[in-house]
């Protein structure tokens, strides 16, 4: 199915609705876009610090600790 289909059929039956049931599906239109978006923020800001040179220096440090620092292992 394309997606100018679904579009058609979801309009055709938004029009079969009483106006209270086809503002409940526009409010949740608005939710579903306001989660894609935040979705796609959170890609992008994962992509920026994944692609960023800001903590680059952190793998040149030395290892200040080791597992013989441990006082407990737990198991």
């Amino acid at each position: 199915m394309t997606k100018q289909t679904i579009i058609e059929r979801t309009i055709h039956a938004i029009n079969q609705l009483p106006l209270n049931k086809a503002e409940e599906i526009a409010d949740f239109v608005d939710f579903i876009i306001k989660r894609y978006e935040e979705q796609l923020l959170t890609q992008g800001v994962q992509q920026l610090a994944s692609e960023g040179q800001t903590f680059d220096f952190l793998n040149q440090e030395e290892d200040l600790y080791s597992v013989r620092d441990l006082k407990e292992v737990y198991n």
